[in-house]
């Protein structure tokens, strides 16, 4: 691992943790604990050599009486990671209701001739992340603990079973039913909504299957190709390249996928014969293209035939203002998971593009396409919620390096939530300690286990001069119901630990799942 912080938001690498103090008990200074506020199997985990160097800040409140139980350097400003979540969906859950839903529509320029569509067909990209590719029969949203968005850094992602193209199809068959089986135009992918970027990847407005190509590898007989699948199955795509099967207990080593030609994925390597099937993804650099070429061929599928290339490269220069295109006539309408749904499947599993697409749907609905007015919108957002926002300074909505907050203020976030009328459906969105999402595997045999609703949040860094792992942030926050009954915000945030390889990260994990699981059977 080089220098660059590496976000592990997943599974068992994802448990939040915000700050540090040298030791776990300073009581010198008016916001330090001491052992009669901090269970001792706390400070056990917290007096670890991994973190003699590190920052610990803790708070714990009582939402029912409002005291304090736990302030350990709750004033202080610390890197909280992917709890930064919880700032910009939260801010969207105030603005809209958990029971809001985009509308993703396709338009028609250009008058309908009997059958045939004389003029362009529009699909106007709206920010919905799932797109119906991630529906249940009972109209939830689904996941996997360990999701595809991380299959590259963390082995063991797997893949849900609803088909990503589910909103793609459904919006060509209501073509279709609408009367047009041709169209003698092009089809365009409108995504001028808003303009974002995160880590280098685009935020964009059209999101199939969250904008990457899943590629599953399926280890065949020792000496042979193993099986690679594509998915979605969409042109131009294809793979290069083949992974030999070896023989059962040698090493399973495949390269991330990469593509140097539009069209060509990329991947080798070797899986052994007796591996479970390994999944990988390749992130699309033009998600508008790909939307593009996914409907035309849905379109072929639902019986309408479209005479422009489907491989060509979106273009939006023919189109009229986004006003303009809004106004124009409907032929088919896609309606989103309801908020709570989407905002479920961003904070179960970390999902770093979705909270940032929020983000960027604030600054829309500023009047902005500008994706980082939305900053500004979830401070005024909190503000009118009565909390004093500069305990937070933000730099995205998803908790990479540079965004920070106080344990103060991330403890006040949870207690304007936990008053509101739809708590309970926003701490369902939560992962749960021992039962899923990005907490399924830590502290699973704890008597804590499903009483701790709470987001995590990692940040890991290398530390080159001395050849070991920087545990840069670790953190865990929201709620949580004691062992006594009593229900409790908290977060727990520790900073710059260190530990010599890999096991350390996942053994911090559990370290700040110990913490909560403490604090919640001691009181």
């Amino acid at each position: 691992m080089n220098g660059n912080a590496l976000r592990l938001g997943a599974g068992v690498l994802a448990l939040v943790v915000i700050a540090a103090t040298a030791t776990a008990c300073t009581a010198d200074t008016p916001h330090s604990a001491n052992e009669a506020d901090l269970p001792e199997a706390a400070l056990e985990i917290m007096n670890q050599p991994q973190y003699d160097n590190a920052r610990w800040m803790i708070q714990v409140s009582d939402l029912d009486t409002g005291e304090m139980l736990i302030d350990l350097d709750g004033d202080k400003m610390a890197e909280p990671a992917s709890f930064t979540k919880t700032y910009s969906v939260g801010a969207a859950w105030l603005n809209w209701g958990p029971d809001h839903q985009i509308v993703t529509p396709v338009k028609r320029t250009g008058d309908v001739a009997g059958t045939t569509l004389e003029g362009d067909l529009v699909l106007v990209g709206k920010g919905d992340i799932t797109l119906g590719g991630r529906t249940k029969p009972d109209g939830t949203v689904d996941y996997t603990n360990l999701d595809h968005n991380d299959a590259n850094p963390l082995p063991g992602a797997t893949l849900t079973t609803e088909d990503p193209l589910t909103g793609i199809d459904d919006l060509a068959a209501q073509v279709r039913a609408s009367g047009i089986d041709t169209v003698t135009g092009d089809v365009i992918v409108d995504d001028r909504l808003f303009q974002g970027e995160l880590a280098g990847e685009p935020i964009t407005p059209i999101v199939v299957n969250q904008n990457l190509i899943d590629v599953l590898v399926t280890p065949g007989e020792a000496g042979e190709s193993a099986t690679v699948e594509m998915t979605p199955a969409v042109a131009p795509w294809h793979i290069v390249g083949e992974v030999e099967t070896v023989a059962a207990g040698e090493d399973t080593s495949i390269s991330d996928p990469e593509s140097s030609q539009h069209g060509q994925i990329a991947i080798g390597g070797t899986i052994a014969a007796d591996s479970e099937p390994v999944l990988k993804v390749f992130a699309l650099e033009d998600p508008a293209t790909f939307a593009r070429t996914a409907f035309i061929e849905a379109l072929g599928r639902a019986g309408v035939t479209v005479s422009s290339d489907p491989v060509a490269a979106n273009s939006t220069s023919a189109l009229a203002d986004t006003d303009a295109v809004d106004a124009l006539p409907s032929v088919a309408e896609f309606e989103s998971l309801p908020l709570a749904e989407q905002a479920t499947y961003i904070m179960k599993i970390s999902y770093n593009r979705g909270a940032q697409t929020y983000v960027c749907l604030l600054a829309v609905e500023a009047g902005a396409d500008d994706c980082s007015t939305g900053i500004s919108e979830i401070g005024r957002i909190w503000a009118e919620e009565g909390l004093d926002i500069e305990g937070a300074s933000l730099v995205d909505g998803s908790g990479l390096n540079g965004n920070f907050v106080t344990a103060e203020n991330a403890v006040a976030t949870q207690a304007i939530m936990a008053e509101r009328p739809d708590a309970e459906a926003w701490k369902a969105t939560m992962p749960i300690l021992g039962v899923d999402g990005s907490l399924a595997e830590v502290q699973a045999d704890s008597p804590a286990a499903g009483h701790v609703f709470a987001k995590t949040g990692t940040l890991v860094g290398g530390d080159e001069l001395n050849g070991r792992f920087r545990l840069n942030t670790k953190a865990l926050g929201g709620v949580m119901e004691t062992k006594s009954g009593r229900n409790l915000a908290f977060i727990i945030i520790m900073n710059q630990g260190f530990t010599p390889d890999i096991d350390g990260v996942f053994t911090a994990n559990d370290d700040v799942g110990v913490v909560a699981a403490s604090i919640q059977q001691h009181y």
